[in-house]
């Protein structure tokens, strides 16, 4: 096993490396990446209660010590992969115009949210968030900061167009732009949305927009 081969770090003795300071810990990213793949996959498959890091662990191929050099406790563990979920994949849409940058990044979302892995696990650490304070405040801080920033900048190019009218409300503008498609996503579940409907989704959004 890893760990049996290494001391205070991930990576092997066998081979000769220079002396790192006394208490650091070399943290080999591959095996980082590795526990990370292996969160989402545990996730999908048993939800955050059943959850441990011994499955962590044996699903990513390494000893449960690696895993807590990296995070204290499932929960902080958690939390981390809640922030990666928020950022994942979304795009600066530039197409120039309020109506295509939307749709562009109503599709993106789309595939995102309908991922075997995403429509699993998003779900079930809003059920959890209901139960634990920490995930509830990590969720809303990291989901919206990850829409928020791609959302901002969709209202500030529309704003130097001339589409839309100088500091209109960003809450409700988040609102109305984020809204959707989550709702389809948690409480229609996983349901590919009808042909036409992301089309008539930004153009719905885009005159709602410019009306504020």
């Amino acid at each position: 096993m890893l760990d049996r081969m290494t001391t205070n770090a991930d990576e092997p003795q066998t081979r000769p490396r220079r002396r790192t300071p006394a208490g650091a810990a070399v943290l080999r990213e591959d095996v980082t990446d590795a526990i990370r793949a292996a969160v989402f996959e545990e996730l999908a498959s048993v939800g955050y209660a059943r959850m441990s890091i011994e499955g962590i662990a044996r699903r990513a191929g390494v000893g449960k010590t690696a895993v807590y050099r990296r995070w204290r406790s499932k929960l902080h563990l958690v939390l981390d992969v809640v922030s990666a979920i928020a950022v994942m994949g979304l795009p600066a849409p530039d197409t120039g115009s309020l109506e295509g940058d939307l749709r562009l990044l109503f599709e993106v979302t789309a595939r995102a949210l309908r991922h075997p892995v995403a429509s699993q696990i998003i779900p079930d650490l809003q059920a959890e968030a209901a139960r634990n304070p920490e995930i509830a405040e990590a969720m809303q801080k990291t989901l919206r900061e990850g829409q928020e920033g791609v959302a901002t900048g969709i209202i500030a190019a529309a704003e130097r167009r001339g589409e839309i009218r100088p500091g209109i409300d960003e809450d409700l503008a988040l609102d109305l732009i984020s809204g959707p498609l989550y709702w389809r996503s948690v409480v229609i579940r996983g349901t590919k949305p009808p042909k036409g409907y992301l089309a008539a989704l930004a153009r719905a959004t885009t005159e709602a927009l410019k009306a504020l």
